[in-house]
């Protein structure tokens, strides 16, 4: 998985995500995955509310 920074600069609609979970968009570069399992979250469920995101907004295009 890559990292939050990775996924804001290609996906700037993600950032609302992260925000709304309160993980650091920082995170100085470590994985999406390392973040979820320390905060206690799934990293697959965040990995489903970002494809939904991203699914929202090129519907918008």
């Amino acid at each position: 998985m890559t990292s939050i920074p990775e996924w804001i600069i290609e996906y700037p609609e993600t950032n609302a995500v992260f925000d709304e979970l309160g993980l650091d968009t920082s995170c100085a570069g470590k994985s999406l995955q390392y973040v979820c399992h320390h905060r206690g979250l799934s990293p697959q469920a965040v990995l489903l509310r970002l494809q939904h995101v991203i699914g929202q907004g090129e519907e918008s295009d």
